[in-house]
């Protein structure tokens, strides 16, 4: 008889536990539209969140290439200065090679002034052909200082 209670006494607890833990079937409705609101305002925060980094990405990536663009300028006039100085037939070759590294020099700093934001794709691609025209202008601006001017 103890045993009969006991168990219909454990049978009674654990029924009520189980129809006492499970939701319906709109509060189980409830929590997906919750969950799906969530996961939603975190996108949008990801989002957010990237477009900031890419803006500072932007910012500073601008910030080097000025100071860069700088110091070619000043590469270029510490060779005018020097070529002032030699003689007439190397004078002139140099001149025209300065003149042009100038100019592509000036337009570079244009094409980085000029620049909007288009996003990720385009900001990439602008870059990568940006920071490529600003290595072969270096290395232009290098062998040309690196010739010796008699």
């Amino acid at each position: 008889m103890k045993v009969t209670i006991s168990i219909l006494a454990l049978a009674t607890f654990m029924a009520g536990a189980i129809l006492t833990s499970c939701q319906s079937s709109a509060e189980k409705a409830e929590n997906a539209r919750n969950n799906l609101q969530e996961a939603k305002d975190n996108v949008i925060e990801a989002k957010q969140e990237l477009n900031q980094a890419l803006n500072d990405s932007i910012q500073q990536f601008k910030k080097d290439s000025e100071e860069k663009i700088s110091n070619n300028e000043k590469i270029i006039a510490e060779f005018k200065a020097r070529i002032a100085k030699s003689e007439k037939t190397t004078k002139v070759k140099y001149e025209k090679t300065v003149a042009e590294l100038e100019q592509k020099n000036s337009d570079l700093k244009k094409k980085l002034e000029n620049y909007t934001d288009e996003g990720q794709d385009k900001w990439t691609s602008f870059k990568n052909e940006f920071n490529h025209d600003m290595d072969e202008l270096g290395l232009a601006l290098k062998d040309l200082t690196v010739k010796n001017i008699k």
